[in-house]
């Protein structure tokens, strides 16, 4: 089981790691950005609007909010800038609520409802919160090396290089 310090430290991750990736996407055209590069989201910018929707689904199940709205399907923001705010803003969220936890929390089993699976599930707390960080995780590799084929270098990635 997780404790809650990996909880914040993966939180301050996560920030870190959109703050860098959107700085080099932001030097990039929304053309580049946008354009079909074979990935699973296809582009840069349906990636990072996965990211966003994936990170809110999970904050608003962990928080009770309604996922009304939320379509798993469709990207959440078109215009590059407006999906950079509501990331920056997001990563402040996940901070928050992080600090918000409790050992007891993350000791419980949590009953959520899946758009994508079209079934409830339940699993331990401590879990589907390494599963939000994994899945941001496992995204942003992708987003690196659609950079890099652009030529672009991402940068460290590495947890261990992650600034205190």
């Amino acid at each position: 089981m997780i404790d809650l310090e990996y909880c914040r430290l993966m939180a301050r991750y996560n920030r870190w790691m959109n703050q860098q990736l959107y700085g080099h996407c932001a030097a990039l055209d929304d053309g580049a950005r946008k354009q079909d590069r074979g990935a699973f989201f296809k582009s840069i910018h349906g990636t990072l609007n996965h990211l966003l929707y994936g990170d809110l689904a999970w904050l608003y199940r962990f928080t009770r909010f309604s996922l009304d709205g939320l379509d798993p399907s469709a990207g959440l923001y078109d215009d590059f800038a407006a999906l950079r705010q509501r990331r920056e803003a997001l990563d402040q969220e996940l901070i928050d609520w992080v600090e918000s936890l409790d050992a007891q929390w993350l000791a419980t089993d949590f009953t959520y409802y899946s758009k994508a699976y079209r079934s409830d599930f339940t699993r331990p707390a401590w879990l589907l919160v390494t599963h939000l960080f994994n899945h941001q995780t496992h995204h942003r590799g992708q987003l690196t090396t659609l950079l890099s084929q652009l030529g672009i270098d991402p940068g460290v990635t590495d947890l261990p290089i992650l600034p205190a």
